[in-house]
């Protein structure tokens, strides 16, 4: 029922073929959404709009961010960037209270590629609302969250850093717009100043060269695709599954 539902709602592609032989289409043809049930809803009855979470684009994030707004007293935070270029940089930072309200903390590096592997930025915004600053602080990072964090965190933010996204063009004290009503998260700075600051940008030296890792780093991709490491589908020239 709920492939059903997302099928009927337009989330579902009904060409896709399956492992029973026959497409998504067809596999829905004769299921039912019952009505008569408290357990799943359809997508015309959501019980929230954004389900908990709402994708950001603008300036800073070109190919969008991602904010976790259940729980969210205020929508809206304008701040100054506090940089950093790795999460165990701004932890003691955090740890050691040098940071005051209305900073917005950016830990970067921490993408599919400069991670490597997106690490999850927990240990940090834990430490900021273990000291009650979940609402006067907010964090910008192109790494990730787990389900547990708390306050105004934005993650996934893309283009990464490791490629030269905005995200590695900020300088502590720009300021920066985010708005969870609107879906916006902006740096004041015009297309001019963040050009030039990209000419002079140069990439982070990695603190790996071999391995797997290195190997990981080389093909990932965007996280607004998945983080994939192929080409994607359309690109393949055998599937294997046809046999």
């Amino acid at each position: 029922m709920l492939l059903k539902t997302l099928y009927e709602g337009g989330f579902i592609h009904g060409d896709c073929m399956t492992v029973t032989g026959k497409t998504m289409k067809e596999n829905l043809k004769n299921v039912k959404f019952k009505q008569n049930q408290k357990v799943m809803r359809s997508y015309k009855n959501p019980i929230t709009k954004t389900g908990g979470v709402v994708g950001l684009k603008g300036n800073l994030a070109p190919e969008g961010g991602i904010v976790k707004i259940a729980g969210l007293k205020k929508l809206q935070f304008t701040g100054r960037a506090r940089c950093f270029d790795n999460e165990e940089t701004a932890y003691k930072a955090v740890k050691n209270r040098k940071y005051k309200d209305g900073d917005i903390i950016i830990i970067r590096y921490e993408g599919p590629k400069g991670g490597p592997g997106m690490r999850e930025m927990l240990q940090t915004t834990a430490a900021i609302y273990g000291q009650g600053k979940g609402e006067t602080v907010a964090l910008i990072t192109d790494g990730r969250f787990s389900g547990a964090t708390r306050g105004f965190c934005i993650g996934h933010v893309g283009p990464e850093a490791s490629v030269g996204g905005p995200i590695a063009l900020l300088r502590n004290g720009d300021i920066i717009d985010i708005d969870a009503k609107k879906g916006t998260i902006n740096v004041r700075l015009t297309k001019k100043q963040l050009a030039s600051r990209r000419k002079k940008w140069k990439p982070k030296k990695i603190n790996f060269g071999n391995g797997t890792l290195w190997k990981y780093a080389q093909t990932v991709g965007p996280a607004y695709l998945g983080a994939p490491t192929h080409p994607g589908g359309k690109n393949e020239v055998k599937v294997y599954a046809d046999i």
